[in-house]
């Protein structure tokens, strides 16, 4: 078995009666360690997808927030996933917000977190990312604001500069609930300001590296109009659709009313909404990759039908470990084959309306 497997299948029930916070902690240090020995199984070859650039193995990624400074990259490349995507960092260290600040919602299959961006930093993440950059493997890297910068554009543009020539595309996170005015990023000025500042620091890199904006779920018709606007008019690559609600659907967990941002299964059905949206206003020009809930191939598939060229995940994936990803790959391709797909370019969009 995969020794990434065993850990996995071993040490997940202990791993559950711990604190979030802690078992998270516990299990990057591990698999940390255990990166240079796992080896999936190859892809089946209608998985394949060619997107930002890239020539992706299967479209299902490790969303960021899971390795926040760019620890287990190879070790989750490994286990199966097409890319994976490290993050949030900034570009100096900052421990966050008080603990505690990650929650079980074990009833609704879902977390709360109000982490706020804490990492060790840009230096670190670049020189991990320096040590696999002659590696194969997609590589993004997400990139955020120090909670304390005086210029926040300032940041991002350090932060695309510093790490972008390292990576395979970068993220930029305009849209964690838990750095305080950090949404305010995806207004329009804002957003007009930060972009023509990105795409002139791009311009100084020695090769394009794709660039995406990662969405707040909670935005409604008008900003999403406004957002696929100056995305369309500018040379952003693709959105990340989307980051953790603020809302509160309705939730059985004591956790339910703690503040940060909720992710899992309820957030499925709202990001999905705001998915299918981008893909109907960028009119499908750009990739999209559609993130929020996901814990089955069919979930999967629906974001995929609703315009996600790529998909995410990361709460499923904490619950039930690595088993997931080789499961979620079976199911979407005997999805593909039932609806008489050949591969998943020929099923993207195909329910965005």
């Amino acid at each position: 078995m995969n020794p990434l497997r065993l850990l996995s299948t071993f040490a997940a029930p202990v791993l559950r009666s711990l604190d979030p916070e802690l078992a998270h902690t516990l299990t990057v240090k591990a698999l940390s360690f255990a990166g240079a020995i796992a080896r999936a199984e190859p892809d089946d070859p209608r998985l394949a997808v060619q997107a930002l650039g890239l020539d992706f193995p299967n479209p299902l990624g490790l969303a960021a927030g899971f390795d926040k400074n760019a620890e287990t990259m190879q070790a989750m490349l490994g286990a199966g996933f097409g890319f994976v995507e490290a993050g949030t960092v900034t570009p100096r260290p900052q421990s966050g917000n008080p603990k505690p600040r990650i929650f079980r919602l074990v009833e609704d299959r879902a977390v709360i977190n109000r982490l706020g961006f804490n990492n060790e930093g840009l230096a670190a993440a670049q020189a991990r990312l320096r040590a696999v950059h002659h590696m194969p493997g997609i590589r993004g890297i997400n990139i955020g604001a120090n909670k304390d910068a005086t210029d926040r554009v300032a940041d991002y543009v350090t932060g695309l500069k510093e790490l972008g020539p390292l990576a395979s595309y970068v993220t930029v996170n305009i849209s964690s609930p838990n750095t305080p005015g950090l949404r305010g990023l995806q207004n329009k000025a804002e957003l007009t300001t930060l972009i023509a500042a990105l795409s002139d620091a791009r311009k100084t890199l020695a090769r394009r590296v794709p660039m995406l904006i990662k969405i707040a779920p909670d935005l409604d018709e008008h900003a999403c109009a406004d957002i696929a606007e100056l995305v369309l008019a500018s040379d952003i690559d693709g959105l990340i659709v989307s980051n953790t609600t603020i809302a509160r659907p309705t939730l059985k967990s004591r956790h339910a009313n703690e503040t940060g941002g909720l992710s899992g299964a309820p957030l499925f059905v709202r990001s999905t909404e705001v998915l299918r949206t981008m893909r109907r206003l960028t009119k499908g020009r750009i990739t999209l990759i559609g993130v929020g809930g996901i814990a089955s191939g069919a979930d999967a598939y629906a974001k995929i039908k609703a315009g996600a060229t790529l998909v995410q995940l990361y709460t499923a994936f904490a619950y039930e470990g690595l088993a997931l990803i080789p499961r979620i790959k079976r199911e979407l391709t005997t999805l593909l084959a039932r609806d008489g797909h050949a591969d998943i370019a020929s099923a993207v969009g195909k329910d965005a309306g």
